[in-house]
């Protein structure tokens, strides 16, 4: 693991990691915690918050200059801020189908397939955990990268596992 390009990045980097990093822990949580209670609510508007300001955060992040300083990465940022408002709506109305599909929809999209992206090469999360020194022998990289990318599909079936069983729960109560 390499820090230096996540030192040397800019602020609205810097603001996304510190967002992004809490709401990908926070919502395995939220999927299993207890559903309606004070606990899960608040915890519930902190996890919206984060992943909104994750999103607006990425908006200043034009590391892929397609069209005008953006990419098609911050089309998932627009579907984020559209779901944590109908996530909200929905929780208000009581419509906990609709609410449940935002939040999983936008947890999905705005962690789970956008972090994806972030770790292609050239990257800088890819960068931050694939980028060794010289010194390593190609042998130890590729073991390094094939452990990584293992980790990360054991990382998304126990996420899957974990969302449904969420599910589950909340459809037998």
């Amino acid at each position: 693991m390499n820090l230096s390009p996540l030192l040397d990045a800019g602020l609205p980097i810097w603001i996304h990691v510190a967002t992004i990093v809490p709401a990908a822990l926070i919502g395995p949580w939220l999927f299993l915690s207890r559903k309606g209670t004070t606990r899960h609510r608040f915890v519930g508007k902190l996890w919206l918050g984060l992943m909104a300001t994750a999103s607006v955060s990425s908006f200043f992040i034009h590391t892929i200059n397609m069209f005008l300083g953006f990419s098609p990465i911050h089309l998932l940022s627009a579907y984020v801020l559209h779901g944590a408002w109908s996530a909200m709506r929905a929780a208000r109305m009581h419509d906990i189908r609709r609410h449940r599909a935002s939040v999983i929809a936008m947890y999905v999209g705005g962690i789970v397939v956008a972090g994806g992206f972030t770790l292609m090469p050239g990257r800088l999360v890819h960068d931050v955990f694939f980028a060794f020194p010289s010194a390593w022998p190609d042998p130890v990289r590729l073991a390094f990268f094939l452990g990584m990318m293992a980790g990360f599909v054991v990382l998304l079936s126990l996420l899957s596992l974990l969302m449904s069983r969420a599910r589950s729960r909340t459809d037998a109560a």
